[in-house]
């Protein structure tokens, strides 16, 4: 038996196997994960942040991404956790001197090394071409090598001084173990973000509360006192204060008051008052 052209097929070609799986060519996953935007797919160019999960993307693809409120819009797995501008670090990168892949011009007899990083580590100088484990702080957005934060414990930034914590720390492009600390992590710090919001919210609303008077309260209009003026003829004001006195002192009150202001006071009781 034979095919056209008296051809003979082989076995392998005629009895399908069980398919072999696809290996993914690790130096093209290096390349895509390090060196182009995970949204736009486009060559990382400054200015360059990270989100929560350790991902790179172009600031202005986030922008852009955020911006777009259409209802056709696209869902976007690598950003849907970004809800605002917020969620993202500006990464504080150091160029590689020995990088020249934007100086020369590229020609098509010109060999492009994939593995040549563009950033390094400016504590150990190590290239952030993914063979290496990188990381930044959430604080201050500097990045480091794994291995430097390893070997020179602080408390500080290295290059900017800027405290941090163990949380502040995130790694780029790590594993599905990182990813999965890093995603309770964002979890978490959004939790408290919520819960501080909202205890901040009822705080200002019982202190309004407070300020504002009731209805019930006199107003300082309405609020008595036991004082009261009494205007004399040369156009002074004077207050007089009501309390109780003896019969001689409210007899000799009662005439000044009558040289000061003539007819302008009728008191029914002239043993309630007194002036000064």
């Amino acid at each position: 038996m034979g095919c056209d052209g008296g051809t003979i097929p082989k076995r392998h070609e005629l009895v399908k196997g069980p398919r072999k799986v696809e290996k993914v060519d690790k130096v093209a996953e290096l390349v895509a994960r390090w060196f182009y935007c995970a949204l736009s797919q486009e060559k990382l160019r400054r200015p360059i942040v990270a989100c929560e999960l350790g991902r790179l993307y172009n600031k202005d693809a986030i922008i852009e991404y955020l911006l777009d409120k259409s209802p056709d819009k696209t869902p976007m797995e690598s950003a849907s956790h970004i809800k605002s501008i917020k969620n993202v670090t500006e990464l504080q990168l150091v160029d590689n001197p020995a990088w020249c892949g934007d100086k020369e011009s590229i020609k098509g007899d010109k060999y492009d090394d994939l593995q040549a990083a563009r950033f390094i580590c400016p504590v150990v100088g190590l290239e952030m071409n993914g063979r290496h484990r990188f990381c930044f702080l959430r604080n201050c957005g500097c990045v480091f090598s794994e291995r430097a934060l390893k070997e020179i414990k602080a408390e500080v930034c290295h290059k900017c001084g800027v405290p941090f914590q163990e949380e502040d720390v995130i790694v780029l492009n790590g594993n599905k173990e990182d990813v999965e600390i890093l995603k309770k992590r964002m979890e978490e710090r959004r939790l408290k973000s919520k819960l501080e919001k909202k205890s901040k919210k009822g705080k200002t609303a019982a202190a309004a509360s407070q300020q504002e008077p009731s209805a019930d309260s006199p107003g300082p209009s309405k609020a008595k006192s036991g004082k009261d003026c009494v205007n004399s003829s040369s156009g002074e004001s004077r207050q007089i204060i009501f309390t109780k006195s003896s019969g001689e002192t409210c007899k000799n009150i009662s005439s000044q008051l009558m040289r000061i202001a003539p007819g302008c006071c009728n008191f029914n009781n002239i043993n309630e008052f007194f002036i000064f």
